[in-house]
């Protein structure tokens, strides 16, 4: 079973046919050591330093040279809209003081799907619409996300 010991960012390593691919949840790819199975159906080892964040479109590389093109898996979100950004920053606000993950987009707020969280959004005024979608929410200002810089 290969191993894959590194992370290197998007666009960091040239794609081919040849490559697998590995589709991860957020929560999955939190996790710097596990096994998984490709979309080939190959099952690979990771083994990443601590506090690596994997994100869709990273690469793992392995100790031999292998190369493994990592997906974010669609998953049960919620986002909710509004043109009013102090709205917005609200709704931020609250989400972050209950240590929720966000992904933020220009005028858009997406979280993994709770109902506890709808509600109180739409206490503010908003209306969360619920849908599946892939999820990169930030990483924090004090995350230790790195990445390798290796090239490949």
């Amino acid at each position: 079973m290969e191993i894959y010991t590194s992370c290197v960012q998007k666009d960091r390593t040239a794609g081919s046919d040849l490559d697998e691919t590995v589709v991860l949840s957020f929560q999955r790819r939190q996790k710097t050591r596990q096994r998984v199975q490709t979309q080939g159906g190959q099952e690979i080892t990771i083994n990443l330093p601590r506090g690596t964040l994997m994100r869709g479109g990273d690469s793992l590389v392995s100790e031999r040279g292998g190369i493994v093109h990592i997906v974010a898996a669609c998953e049960r979100v919620s986002t909710v809209a509004s043109d009013d950004a102090d709205l917005l920053t609200k709704a931020a606000y609250h989400l972050g003081n209950r240590h929720v993950s966000v992904q933020i987009g220009l005028g858009w707020l997406r979280y993994l799907q709770d109902h506890v969280l709808d509600s109180m959004l739409r206490e503010l005024g908003l209306e969360p619409q619920r849908h599946s979608a892939s999820f990169e929410p930030e990483s924090g200002a004090y995350s230790f996300h790195s990445h390798s810089n290796a090239s490949v």
